[in-house]
């Protein structure tokens, strides 16, 4: 005989939310939060950006993200990915590869 499922005390918005099926692991959580709760509350909303993306919100409307950082290294990333001189040299090294002047790596 098997004991009856007890139903949790926890509120449903307390309990942890088990990722959904086909999404990857590494996708981040979205939350919009209002703008004046970010204000009351800004270090709590920049901890939880290191882990899930954080949508600001202005009258109910997409206003911003806030972006945090898990280390210095995501920071590094993050910094070059969004980099002008950086991008335009990505930009050239591909134009080049597909016009067949290129450097092999095995040639370096």
């Amino acid at each position: 005989m098997t004991s009856p499922k007890k139903k949790s005390k926890s509120s449903p918005s307390s309990r942890k939310q088990k990722p959904k099926p086909g999404l990857p692991r590494t996708a981040k959580h979205r939350r919009e939060v209002a703008l004046a709760e970010v204000k009351d509350d800004f270090s709590h909303y920049l901890r939880l950006a290191a882990s899930e993306e954080i949508v600001i919100t202005r009258h109910g409307k997409p206003a911003g993200v806030l972006i945090g950082f898990e280390s210095e290294d995501d920071w590094f990333e993050y910094r070059l990915e969004h980099h002008p001189e950086f991008l335009t040299r990505v930009s050239e090294a591909r134009r080049s590869i597909a016009a067949g002047s290129g450097i092999r790596l095995e040639a370096v």
